[in-house]
């Protein structure tokens, strides 16, 4: 079942999973399927952001505040990774029931 992600979806690294960061960019091995994946440094910030359950809004925040990006761009960035990271079983996507 696809999920439906809004900024107040929470999302949180997936337990069958483990990663380690290389000079600022992150590998991450998926226990399951045994596939590797890599992510360059914003990728790896925003997956130190998500190992405790936060809602895409709050990961945008801290992305705009740590970044010189484009708001626009940053959030339709982040939602492409996100729903590439949920399509490859690597993060776990719930809505937050207080929306």
């Amino acid at each position: 079942m696809k999920e439906k992600l809004s900024k107040n979806s929470i999302i949180a690294a997936a337990k069958e999973q483990v990663s380690c960061d290389l000079a600022g960019e992150a590998a991450i091995l998926d226990l399951k399927s045994g596939q590797y994946y890599g992510l360059n440094s914003i990728g790896a910030r925003i997956w130190s952001l998500i190992q405790e359950p936060h809602s895409i809004s709050e990961v945008l925040h801290t992305l705009l505040e740590e970044y010189d990006v484009d708001a626009s761009q940053c959030e339709q960035d982040l939602f492409a990774l996100v729903q590439k990271l949920s399509a490859s079983g690597l993060i776990e996507v719930q809505d937050d029931a207080n929306s």
